[in-house]
């Protein structure tokens, strides 16, 4: 019985030392949460993060990377002009979206750069946006937007000064 007794606590041991893996359970990803994005100082980390602010719904994030003078532009289809907003308006309705949705995955693809300086960069990204509201209520959107990324020197962070949406919807 000491044997059998040994042998169910070693088992035991074995199993929470390795974790009791399962073959047949995917593994948790929690790539995206111990991902840092890095220096603000490379445009892509840029992207990285405001991917991350929109993944975790995070205003405050997202606000650091927003110019004091940010403004969001895009086209009304329905009346046929163009329309923006500032940066108030910008924090505004991003928490409310955040508030609203049950979950935001914002991937970033092509891109490409339109002109860049030491103190200004402007890009032209792609994206794929997919909202849920809940289980059964999902949006994807695919979309282009053009940023202009300012900086006072070359060894400060981006802002976005910049958000252009060119999406057709």
């Amino acid at each position: 019985m000491r044997v059998f007794s040994f042998a169910a606590i070693l088992a035991g041991f074995s199993c929470v030392h390795v974790s009791c893996l399962n073959p047949f359970a995917p593994r948790l990803d929690t790539e995206l949460g111990q991902q840092s994005c890095g220096d603000l100082r490379q445009i892509e980390n840029i992207f990285c993060t405001f991917r991350n602010a929109y993944s975790f719904k995070d205003t405050t994030v997202y606000g650091s990377l927003l110019a004091s003078d940010f403004v969001f532009i895009y086209t009304d289809y329905d009346a046929l002009v163009e329309r923006n907003w500032g940066r108030e308006d910008e924090m505004r309705l991003t928490y409310s979206m955040f508030q609203s949705v049950q979950s935001l995955s914002l991937i970033w693809n092509r891109e490409i750069p339109i002109s860049e300086s030491d103190t200004s960069t402007t890009v032209e990204r792609g994206y794929n946006l997919t909202v849920a509201f809940g289980p059964a209520d999902i949006v994807r959107v695919d979309g282009v937007a053009e940023f202009l990324f300012v900086r006072s020197g070359p060894d400060e962070q981006w802002k976005i000064l910049r958000w252009h949406d060119k999406s057709n919807f």
